[in-house]
């Protein structure tokens, strides 16, 4: 019977990628650029996770991919004194040999990867920090365990997000459970604050808000696909969604024309109120992504499967 397992690969021009995959036939793959996820394939070999057209995995020197799930830190979106979307998405990780304080993963495929704060990053953002991540692949579910360590000896805040850019089969057929009646910040509207009104969240041109006081689980519904994506999150009280539509796209260098039409981002993150730390405080997070077939149409969803089963 073959078991869970973790590969560590260096590509011709020296970057590193990790393998993981579980006896059922699901892989994940991270890059050590960024810490990012970039692919997260189920047992029949399809992908979950959106990346563009475009990305160039093996840039030199290398860069930020859009795709997968990248980590937004010490703060999101440009609301900030720092590079849109901060700096951990554009340093160089490394595997965490001694992730202390996690109990060991079982019967999972796992890594741990860490971000450490470098004299170049004190001259932009002056706090000392690590930064951890843990990525857990089991059937059917990729878990992301992020932690961040104030190792210096005065407070800090950040915001955080894990940005999961979800691949669907056309988003104008996706609808998105489990933020109805929320307030949320639209960032097309100066991020004026709002109050949902819909029954769900669907697709007819683009979008970029942030949903407050989020519950613990959010559920994308792929019609077409007849799969339902199951995002659960602890320690992150907020939700981003953002689709760019097909004017953005089109000016976003790194996004193909038509890629819109199949991503949904979907995040979890700690924006309104930002995350403080004192001196050698550390916070924790943790998100659930995993998929389950479903064949619901608009209007007969059972939220209370869709939500509390199956995780």
């Amino acid at each position: 019977m073959s078991t869970p397992s973790t590969n560590v690969i260096q590509d011709g021009d020296g970057s590193h990628r990790i393998i993981l995959s579980e006896p059922g036939g699901s892989t994940a793959e991270v890059l050590l650029y960024g810490g990012q996820v970039i692919s997260w394939k189920n047992e029949r070999r399809q992908e979950m996770l959106f990346m563009s057209s475009k990305a160039m995995l093996k840039s030199q020197p290398p860069k930020f991919v859009r795709g997968g799930i990248p980590i937004c830190f010490p703060q999101f979106s440009h609301f900030g004194s720092l590079e849109q979307h901060g700096f951990a998405r554009n340093r160089l990780w490394s595997v965490d040999d001694s992730p202390s304080s996690l109990p060991p993963a079982t019967n999972q495929s796992t890594v741990d990867i860490i971000l450490k704060s470098t004299d170049e990053d004190l001259k932009t953002w002056p706090h000392r920090f690590e930064l951890r991540l843990r990525i857990s692949l089991s059937a059917h579910k990729l878990t992301l365990i992020p932690r961040v360590r104030n190792t210096d000896n005065k407070a800090f805040s950040f915001t955080f997000a894990l940005c999961n850019y979800l691949k669907v089969s056309d988003v104008s057929e996706v609808r998105v459970e489990g933020l109805e009646t929320l307030d949320y910040f639209d960032n097309l509207l100066q991020r004026e604050r709002y109050t949902e009104q819909a029954d769900a969240i669907t697709f007819d041109g683009e979008i970029d808000r942030v949903y407050l006081s989020t519950p613990t689980k959010i559920a994308i519904i792929d019609h077409e696909k007849k799969r339902t994506y199951e995002l659960r999150k602890d320690g992150m009280r907020d939700a981003a969604v953002w689709n760019p539509w097909d004017k953005v796209a089109k000016a976003l260098p790194d996004l193909g024309d038509e890629d819109y039409k199949t991503m949904l981002r979907v995040d979890s993150a700690a924006i309104e109120t930002p995350i403080v730390l004192k001196p050698f405080e550390e916070w924790k997070g943790r998100q659930e992504l995993s998929t389950v077939s479903s064949s619901y149409c608009s209007g007969q969803l059972d939220p209370r499967k869709v939500l509390l089963g199956h995780i």
